[in-house]
């Protein structure tokens, strides 16, 4: 025989519907967040975390930049950009790897876009040679050539220079030559001209840095260096002066 229902008892049954609804709304809308982020990540631009000085004064110790994966998969990736590359074999070698139920964590939050990403695989340099690139260190004021044309790099850290070690180099095709901002503290090419004259794969660079997010007293943007636009450094091997990076001859 069945119970009369009674209208007390529907409207426990309509509120334990209603939870029981809201709770599928709300699991659904996590998956698909978290779907998404993970696709933009993949696809579109991911968040990292600067650890160390190399960059400075462009970019600050726990800097948090986000890198478009769009700019380098559809334009490639061009002088005077800043990049976030995966270590090629041995740029990162002594960086303790997290371990543990922290660090298995700590990477699935990376892996969803919940965390910017420090997992110690990863490395931000500046281009400044691109395949077939002649990059010499350095012209009689210290300031390192590419095709000839003598940079004035205005923006790295006042007092560290490049003079610390001398190269000389041809930037093999499909490969980039990477410097530091900060060159008195970058283990960026100059320090594994040993292998492939320094040189990382372009296939390596997950994408270019446009912008620091956090702190905001550091937002900005990161727009490539007009020094860059000089069309002397694209010229045939051949007609290339030897110019500054303004165009005109050096003396």
């Amino acid at each position: 025989m069945t119970t009369p229902s009674t209208p007390a008892t529907r409207e426990a049954e309509r509120r334990a519907a209603r939870k029981g609804g809201a709770l599928r709304e709300l699991v659904v809308i996590v998956a698909v967040a978290l779907v998404l982020s993970v696709l933009v990540r993949t696809f579109v631009a991911q968040a990292f975390y600067v650890p160390s000085a190399s960059m400075e004064n462009t970019l600050q110790i726990q800097d948090r930049i986000i890198a478009s994966k769009l700019s380098t998969e559809f334009g490639g990736v061009h002088r005077g950009e800043i990049v976030v590359f995966t270590d090629p074999g041995g740029w990162l070698e002594g960086v303790p790897p997290d371990t543990g139920v922290k660090g298995w964590l700590k990477k699935a939050f990376i892996f969803v876009g919940l965390l910017p990403s420090d997992t110690g695989e990863d490395l931000v340099k500046r281009v400044i040679g691109v395949g077939g690139d002649h990059v010499v260190c350095c012209d009689a004021k210290h300031r390192i050539q590419v095709n000839g044309v003598s940079l004035d790099e205005t923006y790295i850290k006042p007092g560290a220079g490049t003079a610390q070690v001398k190269f000389d180099i041809t930037v093999p095709e499909g490969r980039i030559f990477v410097l530091g901002d900060n060159r008195a503290d970058s283990a960026d090419s100059r320090y594994h001209l040993d292998v492939a004259s320094g040189t990382v794969p372009v296939g390596n660079v997950v994408g270019r840095v446009v912008a620091v997010l956090w702190p905001t007293s550091h937002w900005s943007g990161e727009p490539v260096p007009s020094i860059f636009e000089n069309p002397a450094l694209d010229a045939p091997p051949g007609s290339r002066p030897s110019s500054d990076a303004s165009g005109s001859a050096s003396r």
